[in-house]
């Protein structure tokens, strides 16, 4: 596990400060009437902060995680006491009534990272009574999140390959990965069914068109990381060898500035490509062809994202440490069966 003790710190201290950071913010947000004219805090009391409710949805499931993998660290005292302060039942009330009436919000982005929060912390250990009582707290909005992601995505005709937020394969593995986890048998067949009718007979990804300016997503990537948890053995390995040239050199993206809210998502562009390719790699067989290049090819990207993960500018440190802690905690790189990388510091290796 490469998420040690003091980068877990380091981790935690970029993250938590923006959980109560209400302004600059981005929302979309539906009016009906002048009553909706009202600050963050008081739309969505639980996830108002990180500029954008979908960052504060993954930032509280980072902290949670962080948590689970180093409860003993000097920080974990004060991040429990900001999720403590989060996680009540009032705000997630406010939570719920605000996205009622809009079931389009956050959908599947922001959905998906809520449904990874109740899977992190439905993973706690019994006697953790904080989490099992947060979790209990967020169980309304989980499961109208799961409502919303399976309408969403039951009648959706065609995959969104974008690079960006309202991609749906990245979406679906988040999905996929807490329907198995939880026991959700039936978003998890429609999230597999959707898979193979969206993908499975794409040939030929087309590369040399990646990455867009604005990707912190590989649209190509993605969709194989999506079908490595769908698909296993041969039609696995037949399915990538049309897809993913075996010699596609992947080289990360370097950005031209860490400022900008659009361009530094170059930086999770690299994150999200080594997570990608470990979990691609890792779902096949010791002494692949593609194994060894696949997870070389991961180390180099990151490498170069977490040259981007320091603080030091709002635009990336208020989403970037989420996705530094999934990466180097393996999260969602269990193959085909779960979610893997869940191993408390300490604890012993197994299987995945």
């Amino acid at each position: 596990m490469r998420l040690d003790a003091a980068r877990a710190e380091s981790l935690a201290r970029i993250i938590a400060p923006s959980l109560r950071r209400e302004y600059p913010n981005q929302i979309a947000h539906v009016m009906r009437s002048d009553a909706d004219v009202r600050p963050p805090r008081l739309l969505t009391p639980m996830f108002h902060g990180c500029y954008d409710w979908h960052s504060a949805v993954h930032s509280h499931w980072a902290l949670v995680r962080l948590l689970r993998l180093h409860p003993d660290g000097e920080w974990a005292a004060g991040v429990r006491a900001a999720l403590a302060e989060s996680f009540t039942d009032e705000r997630a009330a406010g939570e719920l009534a605000y996205v009622a009436d809009r079931p389009g919000f956050e959908v599947p982005y922001g959905v998906a990272w809520l449904l990874q929060l109740d899977a992190e912390l439905s993973e706690a250990d019994a006697d953790d009574d904080d989490m099992a009582a947060w979790r209990a707290v967020l169980a309304p909005l989980t499961g109208a999140a799961a409502r919303r992601f399976s309408a969403w995505l039951q009648p959706l005709g065609l995959p969104i390959r974008g690079g960006e937020h309202s991609q749906s394969a990245f979406a679906m593995g988040l999905a996929l990965d807490w329907a198995r986890a939880t026991g959700d048998a039936a978003l998890a067949d429609l999230c597999a069914a959707q898979a193979r009718r969206f993908y499975h007979g794409d040939l030929d990804a087309p590369l040399a068109y990646e990455p867009s300016a604005f990707d912190f997503l590989s649209p190509a990537l993605a969709e194989a990381d999506l079908l490595r948890r769908v698909l296993s053995g041969p039609e696995l390995d037949n399915w990538l060898a049309g897809f993913l040239p075996s010699g596609a050199a992947w080289q990360p993206v370097v950005p031209v500035d860490r400022s900008h809210g659009k361009l530094v998502h170059f930086d999770g562009l690299n994150l999200s490509r080594a997570w990608m390719m470990r979990g691609i790699a890792l779902a096949l067989p010791d002494g692949h062809a593609r194994r060894a290049g696949l997870l070389d090819a991961a180390a180099q990207h990151e490498r170069a994202g977490m040259d981007g993960v320091d603080g030091r500018h709002y635009a990336g440190s208020h989403w970037l440490g989420s996705f530094a802690v999934y990466l180097l905690s393996d999260r969602g790189t269990g193959g085909r069966g779960g979610l893997g990388g869940d191993r408390p510091a300490g604890a012993p290796e197994r299987d995945v």
